[in-house]
């Protein structure tokens, strides 16, 4: 529009590495500006281009709150994060530039920013890794698709950017592949679940009628007859011919329809190697079978039974693919099946069971004992406790009353509560936890990229292969040439099917994720699941990441052992206080059942402590100096204060008149397990180091405590993404873990980012994996089921690669001159189906993984 405001460069940023970082920057900057379009962001120059009249100091700290340091930008110099000292860290590409491959943080946060935009595709059709390839390159080819994926082991393709779904589904189409957008993620689960089940039911069927004739005629053959042809049987191998025929067209007939859709679209796959395999063997047997004399005496023999039998045999390996392949999604299927499928909703005074899906937000809900929270809400009315394991990993349930927020999924354990709905359907916590696994689960990590790029050249390289085997026994290989030909040209057609390599690599990260998802990490991209296996170096934040984020009792000495006057008179002083250290006392009084004594004349020392009157003495409590200065004698209680120090923690005097009572030892506690998590990693081979922005003194009496390798202190917010960085140039595959806002740029920056799921929304959309629970444990969890899943998928792309190594040299015949062993297509059959089964079961091994800490509720459970 001609007369929309001039954007000029306003904010100079770091951190923003793609177009989901700039869509994040955009929406932060909505409420300044008044549209998303009047903000533009250079992710190349690390620019934010805003209108005049914007508040530019207001600008940089919102940008900065959404996790990207910002600063107004310099009139003398333009602004690029490459030019500053984080230049480490700056791995922006232009938007049209064929980057090298992205960190897992970037594609990360490329996947998340992209889910606005992406359309989801339930795919027909495609059977193996060369289908994966020309589905993801015909999804590519639609104008204003950025990035493609398919999963072979859900059938689901899913294309981020702007394009119609229509048009997504004619360029599947075009490939030769069945498409339909799926709408309703969950409903399209239970219909895939069905359809599984209907499947399996028909291969089976079709697997017993084709085996079956393939018998028939093995036994007719070498029980009642030959199977070479002669004059006495050639019209029943002619009618057995035409048996086998229909029966290949019952049973297999998909192979050969999928066959002549890729053929038509210029394709080749899995379909087009079996079609060619088994319908060479029944061609030729016809011909045979036909026209004898056209033929010398000696290749006077059919392969019927070989053309049934190997599609009878495939059939069996899919049908058993089929059932192993629905056993990788059952975290999944945990998670909704914790979903309530009701709520006894409140409206115009009468209560009525209706489907959650009724629900709708600002509707009053009753929840009694032993029910499940159907939607996420605020309690309006009664008390009780919640079991949140589900949630948060913690076996104790958790007490609520009225103004305390629920969550949908949780269950109800002990009193009646009326709520009202907050978050409904797609929204709540649950739906949206659902959401991030599966879409992490059809991600595909940087490993999984080797099989495209093999799967892409496969099927064609095969092809040739079985045609120069042909063309090599026709012209050198020992009488009957034209059926040693035959053999050797099917069995390799029929061994190469790239089956075991499609499903080598989304088997593995849907089990993993799964498994990482039952610990309570929730791993939002592949590349993140992979890249945790080779983290060396943790920076940890310190305030609600080792430590509890608040301030409790952690030590209190009485000078005549009575605690509880001590506690009461500090709490009676504390109560008219609102500084962090004083909740901490009175909470203590709470927990113990401790009653604050009445002080009167309360004044707040800035610097030194409060005061107060207390029985018409004046009674103090602050520190050492000041109680001193006020000719109070603390010295009896210096090994408790010094204590109290080591500990991390402010050591706080009270005093009545010129008498000492004790001393009250305050912290920012550290987390029971704390301790423990970090001796994991150290014997995991990983380093850990501290971020922190508190004094020296404290970091160092933390990091002695928990067994930290290295502590930086007196760290600003704006800086810690500059240790992250730092460490990475030195060579080391840094996690950066922590919960506040003030995190988010180093978890940005980080390899992997880990965000502690109590912690704030931004730290969390800033970090590649998120801990639900509080529990630093999480953090091993996620590296140990990074190592066996990367571990899983190199055994199953070995093994795949191997197979076909292996497979296609013998089925071509080179053992025939050594040992004069040439393989039967029915056992090149076999053997395909047999790989496609052992990749689907390793993968389904991981299911079994446990990890060197058992879980909380599992501990309560044994």
């Amino acid at each position: 529009m001609s007369d929309a405001p001039e954007l000029k460069p306003a904010l100079s940023i770091s951190g923003a590495s793609c177009q989901g970082c700039a869509k994040k920057i955009r929406n932060a900057l909505e409420p300044l500006t008044g549209s998303t379009e009047l903000v533009g962001v250079d992710i190349e120059a690390q620019t934010v281009a805003l209108p005049d009249g914007v508040d530019l100091a207001e600008a940089a700290r919102v940008v900065t709150e959404a996790g990207y340091p910002a600063e107004p930008v310099a009139t003398s110099e333009p602004a690029s994060c490459c030019a500053s000292k984080k230049a480490s860290s700056c791995n922006s590409q232009s938007d049209n530039t064929d980057a090298p491959a992205k960190s897992a943080k970037e594609h990360a946060q490329a996947y998340e920013a992209a889910d606005d935009d992406q359309v989801v595709l339930s795919v027909s059709g495609a059977t193996c890794a060369s289908c994966v390839d020309s589905i993801e390159k015909a999804l590519l080819s639609v104008p204003g698709v950025t990035h493609a994926h398919m999963n072979l082991a859900d059938n689901t393709a899913t294309a981020s950017g702007k394009a119609e779904p229509d048009a997504l589904i004619k360029a599947v189409e075009s490939a030769g592949y069945g498409a339909s957008v799926i709408e309703d993620a969950d409903a399209a689960d239970d219909r895939r679940q069905a359809e599984d089940k209907k499947q399996y039911k028909v291969l089976l069927v079709k697997m017993a009628i084709s085996l079956g004739l393939g018998l028939v005629l093995m036994v007719w053959g070498m029980g009642f007859d030959t199977m070479m042809v002669t004059e006495a049987n050639q019209l029943t191998w002619i009618n057995f011919g035409v048996l086998t025929l229909g029966v290949m067209i019952a049973t297999g007939g998909h192979f050969f329809t999928g066959a002549w859709k890729a053929f038509k679209h210029h394709n080749a796959n899995m379909d087009t190697l079996i079609a060619l395999g088994t319908g060479t063997a029944w061609l030729y047997s016809m011909v045979v079978s036909s026209v004898p004399e056209l033929l010398p005496e000696m290749a006077r023999h059919v392969y019927f039974e070989a053309s049934a039998m190997i599609i009878g045999l495939i059939n069996l390996g899919q049908a058993l693919e089929l059932r192993a392949k629905g056993k990788t999604s059952e975290a999944v299927r945990r998670l909704l099946d914790l979903r309530a499928k009701t709520a006894r909703v409140i409206r115009n005074g009468e209560e009525q069971d209706l489907p959650v899906e009724q629900v709708r937000k600002g509707d009053h809900i009753r929840v009694r004992p032993g029910e499940k929270l159907p939607v996420d809400g605020v309690i309006v009315e009664g008390s009780t406790r919640i079991d949140e394991s589900m949630l948060t990993g913690e076996p104790m349930p958790v007490s609520k009353a009225k103004d305390d927020e629920v969550s949908a999924g949780t269950l109800n354990t002990h009193g009646s509560i009326i709520y009202e709905a907050t978050r409904v359907g797609s929204e709540t916590a649950l739906a949206q936890i659902i959401k991030l696994v599966k879409k992490a689960q059809g991600s595909k990590p940087a490993i999984g990229r080797l099989a495209d790029k093999i799967s892409s050249v496969f099927v064609p390289t095969v092809m040739l292969v079985a045609i120069g085997a042909a063309l090599v026994w026709y012209n050198v290989g020992p009488e009957p040439a034209v059926v040693h030909m035959m053999i050797a040209a099917t069995t390799v057609l029929i061994i190469a099917c790239p089956c075991a390599l499609g499903l080598a690599t989304p088997m593995s990260v849907m089990v993993g994720v799964g498994k990482a998802a039952e610990y309570g990490a929730l791993i939002r991209q592949g590349d993140a699941l992979q890249t945790a296996g080779k983290i060396d170096l943790v920076i940890l934040d310190k305030t609600g990441t080792i430590t509890e984020g608040h301030p409790a009792v952690t030590r209190m000495t009485a000078v005549d052992n009575n605690e509880t006057t001590l506690l009461a008179l500090a709490a009676g002083l504390e109560r008219h206080s609102e500084h962090p250290l004083a909740e901490a006392i009175l909470s203590r009084a709470n927990e113990d059942g401790v009653e604050p004594e009445t002080v009167t004349d309360f004044d707040a020392l800035n610097g030194k402590g409060v005061q107060g009157q207390f029985d018409g003495q004046t009674v103090r409590l602050g520190n050492r100096r000041w109680l001193e200065a006020e000719g109070i004698d603390v010295t009896n209680l210096d090994s408790t204060a010094n204590t109290i120090t080591e500990e991390a923690g402010t050591p706080l005097f009270l005093g009545l008149g010129a008498k000492l009572l004790g001393v009250i030892g305050v912290a920012d506690a550290i987390k029971p397990d704390s301790e423990a998590a970090i001796r994991r990693l150290h014997d995991a081979g990983i380093k850990v180091m501290m971020v922190t922005g508190d004094v020296d003194a404290t970091a160092k009496a933390i990091a002695a405590k928990t067994g930290i390798d290295d502590y930086r202190a007196e760290v600003l917010p704006e800086n810690k993404a500059e240790v992250v960085s730092e460490m990475r140039g030195k060579g080391y595959t840094v996690a950066m873990v922590g919960d506040g806002i003030n995190d988010a740029p180093a978890l940005a920056a980080a390899d992997v980012g880990f965000a502690i799921g109590t912690g704030t929304d931004v730290a969390i959309e800033s970090a590649a994996i998120t801990l639900m629970r509080g529990s630093l444990h999480g953090v091993p969890d996620a590296i140990e089921i990074s190592r066996a899943t990367v571990t899983n998928i190199k055994q199953n792309l070995f093994g795949a690669f191997v197979y076909n190594t292996m497979g296609i040299p013998v089925a071509a015949g080179l053992l025939y001159p050594v040992w004069g062993i040439l393989m039967s297509p029915i056992l090149a059959g076999a053997a395909m189906s047999l790989s496609s089964v052992t990749v689907v079961s390793n993968a389904n091994r991981l299911r079994l993984f446990k990890t060197s800490h058992v879980p909380a509720q599992q501990e309560e459970r044994n």
